[in-house]
């Protein structure tokens, strides 16, 4: 459990993206394909909406600041019932 001073290391930015489970129906997405194709955009045959987000952290290293994105999706940012989630990490400049 993540508590006390903020850590020591290099700076990493994690690009999450959290979405629906394919299983899972998905009111927006198809509202949203709905949409698309009302303006002429037929090709379109599936929309899944989800959440995209930038977290910032401190890690000694990509190993570790992996392990804490994830520990961030599966206890916060993700509803891991219904959602299903990536991430990237990379050094920060």
């Amino acid at each position: 459990m993540p508590e006390g001073p903020v850590p020591d290391g290099v700076a990493w930015l994690a690009k999450i993206v959290v979405v629906l489970k394919r299983v899972v129906n998905d009111p927006q997405g198809q509202a949203i394909r709905g949409g698309l194709h009302d303006l002429g955009y037929r090709a379109v045959s599936d929309v899944r909406a989800g959440k995209y987000l930038e977290v910032r952290l401190l890690a000694a290293d990509e190993a570790a600041a992996g392990a804490l994105a994830d520990e961030i999706c599966r206890r916060l940012l993700a509803n891991p019932v219904i959602e299903d989630y990536r991430f990237t990490v990379e050094a920060e400049a």
